[in-house]
């Protein structure tokens, strides 16, 4: 979980555009951002199990 000057740090606006640092909105994970979502590898896994996200759902072969 991020720490709280984590978070305000990566809210602020950046000086250059490759300082851009995207979180998760559900638990403030910066690594394992999935841009489409805006969420965190492993909370995508929990809304997809759980039916939340539309469209998505677990493939099987």
């Amino acid at each position: 979980m991020a720490v709280k000057a984590q978070r305000l740090k990566s809210a602020r606006p950046s000086k250059f555009s490759t300082r851009i640092v995207r979180r998760c909105w559900r638990c403030g994970r910066r690594r394992g951002y999935m841009r489409d979502f805006q969420i965190c590898r492993i909370c995508f896994r929990e809304l997809a199990l759980k039916g939340a996200l539309p469209g998505v759902r677990k493939s099987s072969w």
